[in-house]
Protein backbone atom coordinates (compact mmCIF):
# COMPACT_ATOMS: atom_id res chain seq x y z
CA UNK A 1 0.00 0.00 0.00
CA UNK A 2 1.17 3.54 -0.76
CA UNK A 3 2.56 5.13 2.39
CA UNK A 4 3.15 8.83 2.99
CA UNK A 5 5.72 9.67 5.66
CA UNK A 6 5.36 13.25 6.82
CA UNK A 7 8.81 13.62 8.36
CA UNK A 8 12.17 12.33 7.17
CA UNK A 9 15.51 14.10 7.75
CA UNK A 10 17.05 12.70 4.59
CA UNK A 11 19.42 15.53 3.68
CA UNK A 12 20.59 15.83 7.28
CA UNK A 13 21.56 12.16 7.26
CA UNK A 14 23.30 12.45 3.91
CA UNK A 15 25.28 15.61 4.64
CA UNK A 16 25.82 15.55 8.41
CA UNK A 17 26.50 11.81 8.60
CA UNK A 18 27.99 11.35 5.13
CA UNK A 19 25.49 8.60 4.32
CA UNK A 20 25.01 7.52 0.72
CA UNK A 21 21.25 6.97 0.71
CA UNK A 22 21.44 5.21 -2.65
CA UNK A 23 22.95 2.26 -0.75
CA UNK A 24 20.67 -0.27 0.96
CA UNK A 25 20.26 0.20 4.70
CA UNK A 26 22.21 -2.93 5.60
CA UNK A 27 25.13 -1.86 3.40
CA UNK A 28 25.19 1.51 5.17
CA UNK A 29 25.19 -0.28 8.52
CA UNK A 30 28.13 -2.40 7.46
CA UNK A 31 30.00 0.70 6.28
CA UNK A 32 29.42 2.37 9.67
CA UNK A 33 30.59 -0.54 11.82
CA UNK A 34 32.93 0.72 14.52
CA UNK A 35 31.62 4.30 14.48
CA UNK A 36 30.65 5.35 17.99
CA UNK A 37 28.18 8.18 17.31
CA UNK A 38 24.62 7.44 18.40
CA UNK A 39 22.64 5.76 15.62
CA UNK A 40 25.69 4.68 13.63
CA UNK A 41 25.38 1.20 12.10
CA UNK A 42 21.75 1.23 13.28
CA UNK A 43 20.07 3.26 10.52
CA UNK A 44 16.67 2.36 9.10
CA UNK A 45 16.10 4.54 6.04
CA UNK A 46 17.56 4.73 2.55
CA UNK A 47 16.12 5.04 -0.94
CA UNK A 48 16.02 1.29 -1.78
CA UNK A 49 14.01 0.60 1.39
CA UNK A 50 11.71 3.56 0.77
CA UNK A 51 10.90 2.05 -2.61
CA UNK A 52 10.43 -1.42 -1.17
CA UNK A 53 8.21 -0.01 1.57
CA UNK A 54 6.18 1.99 -0.99
CA UNK A 55 6.98 5.31 0.68
CA UNK A 56 6.12 7.02 -2.57
CA UNK A 57 5.71 10.48 -1.07
CA UNK A 58 7.37 12.01 1.96
CA UNK A 59 7.96 15.34 3.62
CA UNK A 60 11.73 15.82 3.48
CA UNK A 61 13.41 18.38 5.70
CA UNK A 62 16.14 20.91 5.75
CA UNK A 63 17.34 21.62 9.29
CA UNK A 64 20.04 23.78 10.86
CA UNK A 65 19.55 25.30 14.28
CA UNK A 66 21.26 28.50 15.42
CA UNK A 67 22.81 28.48 18.91
CA UNK A 68 21.75 31.30 21.23
CA UNK A 69 22.00 32.23 24.93
CA UNK A 70 19.60 30.47 27.32
CA UNK A 71 18.84 27.76 24.75
CA UNK A 72 19.73 24.18 25.70
CA UNK A 73 20.34 23.17 22.07
CA UNK A 74 23.53 23.64 20.10
CA UNK A 75 23.69 24.98 16.56
CA UNK A 76 25.40 27.30 14.12
CA UNK A 77 27.07 30.51 15.28
CA UNK A 78 24.59 32.71 13.42
CA UNK A 79 21.49 32.50 11.24
CA UNK A 80 23.47 33.23 8.10
CA UNK A 81 25.34 29.96 8.64
CA UNK A 82 22.07 28.15 9.33
CA UNK A 83 20.77 29.52 6.03
CA UNK A 84 23.85 28.34 4.13
CA UNK A 85 23.70 24.85 5.67
CA UNK A 86 20.00 24.51 4.84
CA UNK A 87 20.67 25.66 1.29
CA UNK A 88 23.32 22.96 1.05
CA UNK A 89 20.74 20.37 2.08
CA UNK A 90 18.37 21.74 -0.54
CA UNK A 91 21.16 21.40 -3.11
CA UNK A 92 21.38 17.70 -2.21
CA UNK A 93 17.70 17.23 -3.04
CA UNK A 94 18.10 19.20 -6.26
CA UNK A 95 20.92 17.05 -7.59
CA UNK A 96 18.88 13.94 -6.80
CA UNK A 97 16.02 15.49 -8.75
CA UNK A 98 18.33 16.31 -11.66
CA UNK A 99 19.40 12.65 -11.66
CA UNK A 100 15.77 11.53 -11.84
CA UNK A 101 15.85 9.80 -8.45
CA UNK A 102 13.37 12.08 -6.71
CA UNK A 103 10.68 14.54 -7.66
CA UNK A 104 10.32 17.78 -5.69
CA UNK A 105 6.64 18.68 -5.34
CA UNK A 106 5.34 22.14 -4.52
CA UNK A 107 1.65 22.20 -5.48
CA UNK A 108 -1.41 19.99 -5.76
CA UNK A 109 -1.03 19.53 -9.52
CA UNK A 110 2.42 18.15 -8.80
CA UNK A 111 1.00 15.71 -6.26
CA UNK A 112 -1.64 14.52 -8.71
CA UNK A 113 0.92 14.00 -11.47
CA UNK A 114 3.23 12.16 -9.09
CA UNK A 115 0.45 9.89 -7.86
CA UNK A 116 -0.49 8.98 -11.42
CA UNK A 117 3.14 8.17 -12.20
CA UNK A 118 3.49 6.14 -9.00
CA UNK A 119 0.28 4.23 -9.77
CA UNK A 120 1.58 3.46 -13.24
CA UNK A 121 5.20 2.62 -12.46
CA UNK A 122 5.29 1.97 -8.73
CA UNK A 123 8.80 1.95 -7.28
CA UNK A 124 10.24 2.61 -10.75
CA UNK A 125 8.95 6.19 -10.48
CA UNK A 126 10.98 8.88 -8.67
CA UNK A 127 10.39 9.23 -4.94
CA UNK A 128 8.21 12.25 -4.25
CA UNK A 129 9.47 14.88 -1.76
CA UNK A 130 7.65 17.89 -0.31
CA UNK A 131 10.17 20.32 1.19
CA UNK A 132 9.89 21.22 4.86
CA UNK A 133 12.03 23.21 7.28
CA UNK A 134 12.38 21.86 10.83
CA UNK A 135 13.10 24.89 12.96
CA UNK A 136 12.94 28.23 11.15
CA UNK A 137 16.43 29.58 11.92
CA UNK A 138 17.52 29.23 8.25
CA UNK A 139 14.94 31.92 7.46
CA UNK A 140 17.22 34.82 8.36
CA UNK A 141 14.31 37.27 8.64
CA UNK A 142 10.58 37.20 7.80
CA UNK A 143 11.35 39.18 4.65
CA UNK A 144 13.20 36.14 3.32
CA UNK A 145 10.08 33.93 3.27
CA UNK A 146 9.26 34.66 -0.41
CA UNK A 147 12.80 33.63 -1.41
CA UNK A 148 12.41 30.31 0.38
CA UNK A 149 8.98 29.90 -1.21
CA UNK A 150 10.58 30.33 -4.63
CA UNK A 151 13.11 27.65 -3.62
CA UNK A 152 10.20 25.23 -3.17
CA UNK A 153 9.82 25.37 0.62
CA UNK A 154 6.19 24.67 1.55
CA UNK A 155 6.15 23.69 5.26
CA UNK A 156 7.86 25.39 8.22
CA UNK A 157 8.06 24.56 11.91
CA UNK A 158 9.05 27.58 13.98
CA UNK A 159 11.45 25.86 16.34
CA UNK A 160 13.15 22.53 16.99
CA UNK A 161 15.01 21.79 20.24
CA UNK A 162 15.75 24.92 22.25
CA UNK A 163 14.87 28.48 21.32
CA UNK A 164 14.90 29.61 17.69
CA UNK A 165 14.79 33.13 16.33
CA UNK A 166 11.01 32.83 16.29
CA UNK A 167 9.74 30.61 19.10
CA UNK A 168 10.45 28.45 22.12
CA UNK A 169 10.70 24.78 21.24
CA UNK A 170 11.26 21.39 22.84
CA UNK A 171 13.05 21.55 26.18
CA UNK A 172 12.08 25.16 26.89
CA UNK A 173 9.15 27.10 28.36
CA UNK A 174 7.91 30.20 26.60
CA UNK A 175 6.09 31.63 23.65
CA UNK A 176 6.89 33.32 20.37
CA UNK A 177 9.82 35.72 20.16
CA UNK A 178 9.39 39.29 18.95
CA UNK A 179 9.95 38.13 15.37
CA UNK A 180 7.57 35.17 15.59
CA UNK A 181 4.33 36.94 14.67
CA UNK A 182 5.96 38.63 11.67
CA UNK A 183 7.22 35.29 10.38
CA UNK A 184 3.76 33.74 10.73
CA UNK A 185 2.19 36.63 8.82
CA UNK A 186 4.81 36.32 6.08
CA UNK A 187 4.08 32.60 5.85
CA UNK A 188 0.37 33.38 5.61
CA UNK A 189 1.01 35.83 2.79
CA UNK A 190 2.67 33.25 0.52
CA UNK A 191 0.55 30.23 1.52
CA UNK A 192 3.10 28.36 3.61
CA UNK A 193 1.93 25.50 5.86
CA UNK A 194 2.67 25.73 9.60
CA UNK A 195 4.01 22.58 11.25
CA UNK A 196 3.38 22.98 14.98
CA UNK A 197 5.62 20.05 15.95
CA UNK A 198 8.28 20.85 18.60
CA UNK A 199 6.61 24.06 19.78
CA UNK A 200 6.58 24.69 23.52
CA UNK A 201 3.03 24.82 24.88
CA UNK A 202 2.79 28.61 25.13
CA UNK A 203 4.32 29.06 21.70
CA UNK A 204 1.86 26.53 20.24
CA UNK A 205 -1.19 28.47 21.40
CA UNK A 206 0.24 31.83 20.42
CA UNK A 207 1.12 30.53 16.95
CA UNK A 208 -2.25 28.97 16.15
CA UNK A 209 -3.97 32.13 17.37
CA UNK A 210 -2.01 34.32 14.91
CA UNK A 211 -1.62 31.98 11.94
CA UNK A 212 -4.59 31.74 9.57
CA UNK A 213 -3.27 29.15 7.12
CA UNK A 214 -3.08 25.34 7.11
CA UNK A 215 -1.77 23.67 10.27
CA UNK A 216 -0.28 20.18 10.64
CA UNK A 217 1.75 18.22 13.17
CA UNK A 218 4.23 16.25 11.09
CA UNK A 219 5.63 14.01 13.85
CA UNK A 220 3.90 14.26 17.19
CA UNK A 221 2.53 11.81 19.73
CA UNK A 222 0.03 12.02 22.58
CA UNK A 223 0.92 13.29 26.04
CA UNK A 224 -2.00 11.45 27.64
CA UNK A 225 -0.30 8.17 26.65
CA UNK A 226 3.34 9.17 27.20
CA UNK A 227 3.86 12.11 29.58
CA UNK A 228 6.31 14.82 28.57
CA UNK A 229 6.24 18.22 26.93
CA UNK A 230 7.50 16.84 23.60
CA UNK A 231 4.07 15.21 23.15
CA UNK A 232 0.84 17.17 22.65
CA UNK A 233 -1.99 17.41 25.15
CA UNK A 234 -5.46 16.34 24.07
CA UNK A 235 -6.44 20.01 23.79
CA UNK A 236 -3.54 20.66 21.43
CA UNK A 237 -4.41 17.62 19.33
CA UNK A 238 -8.04 18.75 19.19
CA UNK A 239 -6.91 22.17 17.99
CA UNK A 240 -4.95 20.63 15.10
CA UNK A 241 -7.98 18.48 14.28
CA UNK A 242 -10.31 21.50 14.42
CA UNK A 243 -8.04 23.30 11.96
CA UNK A 244 -8.33 20.38 9.52
CA UNK A 245 -4.80 19.18 10.22
CA UNK A 246 -3.25 15.74 10.39
CA UNK A 247 -1.05 14.41 13.21
CA UNK A 248 1.77 12.11 12.11
CA UNK A 249 2.70 9.41 14.62
CA UNK A 250 6.45 9.39 15.37
CA UNK A 251 8.56 6.29 16.00
CA UNK A 252 11.19 7.66 18.38
CA UNK A 253 10.88 5.19 21.27
CA UNK A 254 11.09 7.74 24.07
CA UNK A 255 7.88 9.23 22.64
CA UNK A 256 6.21 5.81 22.70
CA UNK A 257 7.22 4.38 26.08
CA UNK A 258 6.73 6.20 29.42
CA UNK A 259 9.92 6.71 31.42
CA UNK A 260 12.20 5.71 28.56
CA UNK A 261 15.81 6.52 29.50
CA UNK A 262 17.93 7.35 26.46
CA UNK A 263 20.99 5.13 26.25
CA UNK A 264 19.68 2.73 28.87
CA UNK A 265 16.17 1.47 28.04
CA UNK A 266 16.22 -1.30 25.43
CA UNK A 267 13.92 -1.41 22.37
CA UNK A 268 12.49 -4.75 23.51
CA UNK A 269 10.12 -2.90 25.84
CA UNK A 270 8.17 -1.24 22.99
CA UNK A 271 6.65 -2.49 19.73
CA UNK A 272 4.79 -0.99 16.79
CA UNK A 273 1.60 -1.60 18.79
CA UNK A 274 2.54 1.55 20.71
CA UNK A 275 2.48 3.53 17.44
CA UNK A 276 -0.99 2.13 16.78
CA UNK A 277 -2.01 3.27 20.28
CA UNK A 278 -1.15 6.88 19.43
CA UNK A 279 -2.87 6.70 16.04
CA UNK A 280 -5.95 5.24 17.71
CA UNK A 281 -5.96 7.95 20.38
CA UNK A 282 -5.99 10.68 17.73
CA UNK A 283 -8.84 8.89 15.97
CA UNK A 284 -10.83 8.65 19.20
CA UNK A 285 -10.35 12.37 19.86
CA UNK A 286 -11.46 13.20 16.32
CA UNK A 287 -14.34 10.75 16.29
CA UNK A 288 -13.07 9.41 12.96
CA UNK A 289 -9.90 8.27 11.20
CA UNK A 290 -9.45 11.44 9.12
CA UNK A 291 -6.73 13.21 11.11
CA UNK A 292 -4.15 10.52 11.90
CA UNK A 293 -1.15 9.66 9.77
CA UNK A 294 2.51 8.69 9.97
CA UNK A 295 5.45 11.04 10.40
CA UNK A 296 8.04 8.51 11.39
CA UNK A 297 11.12 10.70 12.03
CA UNK A 298 13.15 7.55 11.39
CA UNK A 299 16.90 8.18 11.54
CA UNK A 300 16.20 11.58 13.06
CA UNK A 301 19.43 11.46 15.05
CA UNK A 302 18.96 7.88 16.23
CA UNK A 303 18.58 4.36 14.84
CA UNK A 304 17.20 0.99 15.87
CA UNK A 305 18.59 1.44 19.37
CA UNK A 306 15.69 3.88 19.86
CA UNK A 307 12.83 2.46 17.77
CA UNK A 308 10.24 -0.28 18.41
CA UNK A 309 11.93 -3.67 18.51
CA UNK A 310 9.84 -5.03 15.60
CA UNK A 311 11.07 -2.37 13.18
CA UNK A 312 14.26 -3.10 11.25
CA UNK A 313 13.91 -0.64 8.37
CA UNK A 314 11.37 1.83 7.07
CA UNK A 315 9.83 -1.05 5.10
CA UNK A 316 8.29 -2.21 8.37
CA UNK A 317 6.00 0.81 8.48
CA UNK A 318 3.78 -1.32 6.24
CA UNK A 319 3.04 -3.43 9.34
CA UNK A 320 0.86 -0.58 10.59
CA UNK A 321 -1.90 -1.60 8.18
CA UNK A 322 -2.21 -5.05 9.76
CA UNK A 323 -2.06 -3.64 13.27
CA UNK A 324 -4.92 -1.26 12.52
CA UNK A 325 -6.91 -4.01 10.82
CA UNK A 326 -6.63 -6.12 13.98
CA UNK A 327 -8.19 -3.17 15.83
CA UNK A 328 -11.19 -3.34 13.48
CA UNK A 329 -10.28 -0.32 11.41
CA UNK A 330 -11.94 -0.52 7.99
CA UNK A 331 -9.95 -0.76 4.77
CA UNK A 332 -10.89 2.84 3.99
CA UNK A 333 -9.75 4.03 7.42
CA UNK A 334 -6.44 2.21 7.03
CA UNK A 335 -5.83 3.75 3.61
CA UNK A 336 -6.57 7.16 5.09
CA UNK A 337 -4.01 6.69 7.88
CA UNK A 338 -1.39 5.28 5.50
CA UNK A 339 -1.75 8.00 2.86
CA UNK A 340 -5.24 9.35 2.27
CA UNK A 341 -5.34 11.88 5.08
CA UNK A 342 -2.10 13.51 4.04
CA UNK A 343 -3.28 13.65 0.41
CA UNK A 344 -6.53 15.32 1.46
CA UNK A 345 -4.65 17.75 3.70
CA UNK A 346 -2.32 18.91 0.93
CA UNK A 347 -5.15 19.10 -1.59
CA UNK A 348 -7.12 21.35 0.75
CA UNK A 349 -4.11 23.44 1.72
CA UNK A 350 -2.93 24.02 -1.84
CA UNK A 351 -6.34 24.37 -3.47
CA UNK A 352 -6.97 27.29 -1.13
Amino acid sequence: MLLIDAHLDLAMNALNWDRNLDMPVHAIREHEQGMEQKGRARGTTAFPEMRKGEVGLSVATVISRTARPNSPADGAACQEISYAKAQGQLAYYRVLEWQGKVRMISDWAGVEAHMKDWDARGAEAPLGFILSMEGADPIVSPEQVPLWWNDGLRIVSLSHYGVSAYAHGTGTVGGLTDQGPDLLRAMDDVGMILDVTHLADQAFWEAVDIFNGPVMASHNNCRSLVPGERQFTDDQLKEVIKRGGVIGAALDAWMLYPNWIKGETLPEVVSLEAVADHIDHVCQLAGNALHAGIGSDLDGGYGTEQTPHDLDTIVDLQKMADLLQKRDYSDEDIKNVMHGNWLRFFKTAWSA
